[in-house]
């Protein structure tokens, strides 16, 4: 069956109208308190790989829900239009996808472009949970 597009196009029109944010500029982001990193990876992928200290997990599938405002499920970290929020996921291609429908929405965001696998492969700091 042929799809009328692509998941690949479909992140390569997203990348071309949305702010992609390098690893070391995202870096040099990490300790500004004006920038929210926002991990929209599965839970899974967070105990298994770890994750950026101090960011928000927001998964993919409720991130809509958790910005608007007039949603019952918007959450507070969110409201703060003076932030500057930096969405990733491993690799980018759903932080592409997810900010741009965000813009769609009227909400500002910015995606790291190489994602969590780049970001601690510039040895950018990582926090683990111990296994239970």
């Amino acid at each position: 069956m042929a799809l009328k597009q692509t998941a690949a196009t479909m992140v390569a029109a997203a990348r071309a109208r949305i702010q992609e944010v390098e690893t070391g500029d995202a870096l040099a982001m990490f300790s500004d308190p004006d920038v929210v990193i926002v991990d929209i990876r599965d839970v899974r992928e967070r105990e298994r790989s770890g994750f950026i200290p101090g960011s928000v997990h927001a998964p993919r599938g409720m991130i809509e829900f958790w910005v608007d405002p007039d949603s019952p499920y918007f959450k507070d970290v969110f409201g703060h239009p003076d932030k500057t929020y930096l969405f990733h996921c491993a690799s980018g291609w759903r932080s592409a996808l997810t900010v741009a429908t965000l813009q769609d929405m009227g909400f500002d965001a910015v995606h790291l472009r190489d994602g969590f696998t780049d970001w601690e492969a510039h040895g950018g700091p990582v926090e683990r949970r111990e296994k239970r």
